[in-house]
C-alpha cells in the first residue's frame, strides 16, 4: 500500500502509479532473453573500410560539416570516479601497511608516471613535508593513497572521471574533459568554427564542470581556433527505478521513504531525444587518448561519419521518392536491396508483400533514427557485443547485446559468444532527425524488454534494481544500424586508475 508520503515522492519525481506498478511488476517476471541468430563479424554485419575508401568518406564528412550544419558532441560523464579507485578504497580498509595484491604493487610503482602526480605532490608536501616519492620509500603508502583519494586531499574518490588529470602534456596535465574539447574541435567542429559539447553530469558536480570550462576555455578556443558551446543535463529524476527486496517488496530507506535508483545509462535516451542537431557523435568520457596517439581516432571518426552521411542521404532520398509517389518497380528493388545489404535488416515475408504493403514496410524500415557504430576487435575488453537478432515484429537486424542478454548456459548461446569477434566501445555517430527535418521522438524506439535486474547489497542486505534498456542497446533497438570496424587504438578506456599507466595513456 502506497502513503500518502510515497505519493507525494512519486508526483516529485514525476513516476506515475503505473509506471512504479510496472516496475514491480518486472522483478516478479524478468525480462525475456533476445532470440540471436548470428554473431557480426567482419564481412558478415561489420563493414572494413580500406585506405581509399577511408579519404572519401572522411572528405565526404568535411565536405558536410561545412555546410552549415549543427554537430553535437554528446558525452555520458555523470559517473563518479569511486569504482575507478576501488581498490585503492579496499587497500585503505585493508589489515595490512605494505602493497600485496598486483593491482597495489602496480600502482605505487608506477606512481611517478601518472598525470596526477604534481597535484599529488603538492598535496603531501603541504599535508606531510614529503611527496609521493619519499613517503612510497619509508613505507607510507596508505598516506598516499589517503591523500589521493579523501576529502582532506584531493578527493579524487569522490569526483567525476571528466574532471581527473588523464594525460600529462607540456606545462601539466590533461583532464578527460578537456581531451573531449580537444577531440571536438579536431572532427566536431562545424562551419561557423563552433563545437557544440554536450555532457551529461550528476548535480552535485555540474558547477564543477562549468568551472574548468570556464577556466579552460580560452586556452583551446585559441589553440584550435574556434568557439566552444558547452552544456549540460542531469538524468531526470523520472527514470529512477525502485529497489526491491529478495522477496521482490519494495525496499524503504532509513526514514520509511521508498527507495530509488538510478535507471542506468538507459536513462540519458531522454537527454539525447532533447539535443536538436544534425548529427551527435557519442563517446564515453573515459575514453581519450593523448596528442601522440590522437589521429587515428580523429581518422575513425570521420569514417564513420562519412559513412552516416552517405547512408543518410540515400534513405532520405528514397522517403521523398516513397512521399512523392515517383518510384519505379526498380527502385522498389533498389530500396529493398538497400536494407537487406547496407542496413543488414533481413525479413523473410518481404517476398509475399503486396505492392502497398511491401512500400509501407520500406517506409517504417528507412523512417527510423540511423546509427553508425565503430566496433573493436574483441581483446578481452568489456562492452556489449554486435550480433544478429530477432525483432518483435519479426525481422532480423544488427543489435548491440549485453551478455545478460543471452543465455551463455545454453550450447546454443555459449557458442555464439565463442563465435564473437568484435565488441562495441561506445563510438557511435548518430542521426536522429527524419528526412524533413522533423525529429524522431527517441522513446518510440526502445525495446522495453531489454533491460536487466542487478543484484546488490546495501548495508549487509540484499537488493535487486532494475536497470533500463541500454544506451547503446535496447534503447536504440529499433533505429537502423551499422557496425563498421575500427582500430583498437581508437579505444583507450579508463575503468581502473592503473589502466592510465597503459601505453596509451602516457
Amino acid at each position: 500500500m502506497l502513503t500518502s508520503e510515497d505519493r507525494l515522492l512519486l508526483a516529485e519525481k514525476k513516476i506515475t502509479e503505473a509506471q512504479l506498478d510496472r516496475q514491480l511488476q518486472r522483478f516478479a517476471t524478468g525480462f525475456p532473453r533476445l532470440e540471436v541468430k548470428s554473431s557480426a563479424t567482419a564481412g558478415h554485419g561489420i563493414r572494413v573500410i580500406t585506405g581509399d575508401d577511408q579519404a572519401r568518406y572522411a572528405t565526404t564528412w568535411d565536405d558536410y560539416r561545412r555546410a552549415r550544419r549543427k554537430i553535437v558532441k554528446f558525452v555520458p560523464a555523470s559517473g563518479a570516479a569511486s569504482r575507478m579507485f576501488k581498490d585503492l578504497f579496499a587497500f585503505l580498509d585493508a589489515p595490512y601497511d605494505t602493497p600485496r595484491t598486483g593491482f597495489e604493487k602496480t600502482f605505487f610503482a608506477g606512481i611517478e608516471k601518472f598525470a596526477f602526480l604534481d597535484p599529488l605532490n603538492r598535496s603531501l608536501l603541504r599535508r606531510c613535508g614529503q611527496d609521493a616519492r619519499a613517503l612510497v620509500a619509508c613505507g607510507k603508502y596508505k598516506t598516499v593513497a589517503a591523500n589521493l583519494l579523501g576529502s582532506d586531499g584531493l578527493n579524487f574518490g569522490s569526483l567525476p572521471k571528466g574532471l581527473l588529470p588523464f594525460h600529462s602534456c607540456p606545462g601539466g596535465y590533461r583532464t578527460a574533459l578537456e581531451e573531449h574539447l580537444t577531440e571536438g574541435a579536431l572532427y566536431a567542429c562545424d562551419s561557423d568554427g563552433e563545437v557544440h559539447l554536450h555532457l551529461t553530469v550528476s548535480p552535485e558536480h555540474r558547477t564543477l564542470f562549468e568551472n574548468l570550462v570556464s577556466e579552460k576555455y580560452p586556452l583551446y578556443a585559441r589553440t584550435y581556433n574556434v568557439h566552444y558551446r558547452v552544456d549540460f543535463s542531469i538524468q531526470s529524476p523520472s527514470t529512477d527505478t525502485v529497489a526491491v527486496d529478495a522477496g521482490n517488496r519494495p525496499l524503504r530507506n532509513e526514514r520509511g521513504a521508498l527507495e530509488f535508483r538510478p535507471g542506468g545509462h538507459g536513462a540519458l535516451i531522454a537527454n539525447l531525444d532533447a539535443i536538436d542537431a544534425d548529427v551527435i557523435f557519442i563517446k564515453n568520457i573515459d575514453n581519450v587518448a593523448p596528442d601522440h596517439l590522437r589521429e587515428p581516432t580523429v581518422r575513425y571518426k570521420k569514417v564513420l561519419a562519412g559513412i552516416l552521411v552517405d547512408l543518410r542521404r540515400r534513405i532520405d532520398n528514397y522517403l521523398v521518392l516513397i512521399r512523392n509517389g515517383s518510384y519505379t518497380t526498380a527502385q522498389v528493388q533498389e530500396m529493398i536491396h538497400f536494407l537487406q545489404d547496407e542496413l543488414c535488416i533481413r525479413n523473410p515475408e518481404t517476398k509475399w508483400l503486396e505492392d502497398a504493403e511491401l512500400i509501407l514496410y520500406i517506409r517504417r524500415k528507412l523512417l527510423r533514427p540511423l546509427r553508425v557504430c565503430g566496433m573493436v576487435r574483441n581483446y578481452g575488453e568489456p562492452g556489449g557485443g554486435p550480433f544478429f537478432a530477432v525483432n518483435p515484429d519479426g525481422t532480423v537486424s544488427l543489435q548491440i547485446l549485453e551478455s545478460s542478454q543471452i543465455d551463455a548456459s545454453t550450447p546454443a548461446g555459449k557458442a555464439l559468444f565463442d563465435q564473437a569477434t568484435h565488441f562495441n566501445p561506445v563510438d557511435i555517430v548518430c542521426a536522429t532527425k527524419a528526412y524533413d527535418g522533423t525529429r524522431y521522438g527517441l522513446a518510440g524506439f526502445v525495446d522495453e524488454n531489454t533491460g536487466f535486474i542487478s543484484h546488490k547489497s546495501k548495508g549487509g542486505h540484499e537488493l535487486k534494481a532494475l536497470e533500463l534498456p541500454g544506451l547503446w542497446n535496447g534503447a536504440m533497438s529499433d533505429w537502423n544500424t551499422v557496425f563498421v570496424e575500427v582500430p583498437a587504438e581508437t579505444f583507450s578506456p579508463v575503468k581502473t586508475v592503473n589502466d592510465l599507466l597503459r601505453p596509451e595513456h602516457q
